[in-house]
């Protein structure tokens, strides 16, 4: 399906690994120019090498540390000078390595370490492109939550707590929005094989025989350690979902705005 993003000028926050990496590559391959954040400088050159090889007109990116608003303010600076305006925002950067834990082993330092990646960096990040997404002829704002706002698990209550305000901050942002004609929507991801659940499998004792990269055996950890199990037996690829950021990002959904997608591999109904 053409998606109507040739030309299209794309921003992915968290766009070099996992659900935002896959993102940008449905992006550029559909003929969108893309820009993504991170903050490792190496990432980014790989990445715009990968993008820029799929068919990305115009792929590059910007060093930016998505916990400060001047760093955030200076990229879309950038962004502005060189496109003058911006279609699509996708918000996929979110908690890796914080966030995860019982509520009484998670301090305060933590929790605002999670909202701050988890919520905030998309707060900023959508502050700083209004102004061009305003001054395009169409735009879009995709923001990533997770299934586990609706199937808690104690494990994870801070992670889960900061992508519940994700989805309620995308729900008033449609409504906000929707004068300007700037669709907002959340793609929720079930139980894939993100980064930061590659990095939690690799911390694993090897007597739980686990491969860190193994899509059933990161399903058994899920279910084992979150209780958020599927119908499917495997966690998700993040080449699964990143068309389904492309679609929801495209001009092709013209109508569709204060939806919470999910892709979930059939737990929302287990």
């Amino acid at each position: 399906m053409d998606l109507g993003l040739r030309d299209a000028a794309v921003v992915v926050n968290g766009g070099t690994k996992g659900m935002g990496r896959a993102a940008a590559e449905c992006f550029a391959a559909d003929g969108a120019k893309v820009c993504v954040l991170a903050r490792g400088q190496a990432g980014i050159d790989e990445t715009v090498a990968a993008l820029a090889a799929l068919g990305s007109p115009d792929a590059w990116g910007v060093s930016t540390d998505l916990t400060s608003r001047p760093s955030v303010e200076a990229a879309f600076a950038a962004v502005g000078e060189r496109w003058g305006s911006c279609n699509t925002l996708v918000n996929a950067a979110g908690p890796v390595d914080v966030g995860i834990g019982a509520f009484d082993a998670i301090d305060d330092d933590e929790w605002m370490a999670t909202f701050d990646i988890g919520t905030l960096s998309a707060v900023r990040c959508v502050r700083a492109a209004l102004p061009l997404l305003r001054a395009a002829e169409w735009a879009r704002i995709v923001n990533v939550s997770a299934h586990s706002t609706k199937r808690q698990s104690p494990e994870i209550v801070a992670y889960t707590a900061a992508k519940a305000a994700m989805t309620s901050l995308s729900k008033n942002l449609s409504v906000w929005l929707a004068g300007d004609a700037i669709l907002v929507n959340t793609v929720s991801p079930g139980s894939f094989l993100s980064a930061g659940m590659v990095g939690y499998l690799e911390a694993l004792p090897a007597e739980r025989g686990v491969d860190p990269h193994s899509l059933v055996d990161a399903m058994r950890v899920i279910g084992e350690d979150f209780g958020h199990p599927a119908h499917l037996p495997r966690a998700g690829d993040p080449a699964e979902i990143g068309p389904v950021i492309a679609f929801v990002g495209s001009r092709v959904n013209s109508y569709m705005t204060g939806a919470n997608v999910n892709v979930d591999g059939g737990s929302d109904f287990c």
